[in-house]
């Protein structure tokens, strides 16, 4: 089974939170799991959960507009990414979650 997440939600907020949980739950399940930053989420991306996540086997992007806008680099642990790749992780994923 492929999981999508699609995280916009700012990391102080709860939906930020929920979706980094919802990668854990879909990874104890067996299942590929590919998270993707936009917005907000991306202030988060340094976040030491997704370090966890990466090494656990998570396929992590963060959009690479919304790093430049807010003048920060991507850590080691993302790929940096556009909407090319978010839309190709909606068309195969057999779930798709979104935390805004």
């Amino acid at each position: 089974m492929k999981v999508g997440i699609m995280l916009s939600a700012s990391p102080r907020s709860p939906e930020f939170s929920a979706g980094v949980a919802q990668a854990e739950r879909a990874l104890h399940t067996g299942a590929q799991v590919y998270l993707y930053c936009i917005d907000s989420a991306v202030e988060g991306i340094s976040d030491p959960r997704f370090a966890t996540l990466k090494q656990a086997g998570v396929h992590l992007y963060a959009c690479a507009y919304s790093l430049q806008r807010r003048g920060l680099v991507s850590p080691p642990d993302a790929t940096l990414a556009g909407l090319t790749v978010l839309s190709d992780i909606l068309a195969s994923a057999d779930e798709f979650h979104s935390f805004n």
